[in-house]
């Protein structure tokens, strides 16, 4: 399954306006898009969105026990907002230790299983988060969980981009190869066009909606 371009545009706007709009699991305060549809890539095989959350500290923990028993998930007014959860208990997942798990829970509420959309969420932002994964991924070299830094920031603290979501229309935005924005993040040619080649496998190799959490 692919989107074409049009389509791609309209489901990131459609997941812009869910945010803007509606409560969500914990405080979002950025969408990014990247890859396939910032480069103007026609059809787009996958769409990648970038969400930055702040970690809920304080909502009503009060209500944890409450939640507990009746969707056997911890952690709800804890890590995801209660409120949400009421409103929204059909969305509530949990990681494999039972907690309320924040990414899976705004994956659910932002995407269908069946469209090729990866979300990824973390909690610094896409820049941030873009120089922190390089480094992993080159300490530990292992290339696939690299985050494809050519990205255009759509929504932050509240308020849409002014041109950005008709510069992804128009298709206005200019990146060089993933090798070459890997090399100016400090790889050597080799070393880029290695992870290149493996973020590209990686990619392939995923179907459906899909979520990966992150903690900076």
């Amino acid at each position: 399954m692919r989107l074409d371009r049009p389509e791609a545009v309209e489901r990131v706007e459609e997941i812009v306006a869910t945010v803007e709009d509606e409560t969500m699991p914990v405080p979002v305060r950025e969408v990014w898009v990247y890859g396939d549809v910032a480069l103007g890539l026609d059809p787009v095989e996958r769409l990648d969105v970038y969400v930055t959350k702040d970690i809920l500290f304080k909502d009503a923990p009060e209500r944890a026990e409450e939640f507990q028993r009746s969707h056997g998930v911890d952690g709800v007014g804890k890590t995801v907002r209660a409120a949400w959860a009421d409103e929204h208990p059909e969305y509530i997942r949990a990681n494999a230790n039972g907690h309320a798990a924040p990414e899976k829970c705004l994956a659910a509420h932002l995407l269908n299983d069946d469209e090729p959309v990866h979300l990824e969420v973390c909690n610094a932002s896409f820049e941030d988060n873009v120089t922190q994964r390089l480094k992993g991924a080159k300490m530990r070299n292992d290339y696939e969980q690299i985050l494809d830094p050519r990205g255009a920031c759509l929504w932050l603290d509240g308020e849409r981009s002014p041109d950005a979501f008709q510069k992804l229309r128009d298709n206005e935005f200019v990146f060089p190869t993933l090798t070459q924005s890997l090399s100016m993040l400090g790889m050597d040619e080799t070393e880029a066009g290695d992870a290149a080649d493996a973020v590209k496998e990686y990619r392939a190799q995923q179907e459906g909606a899909t979520v990966r959490g992150d903690v900076v």
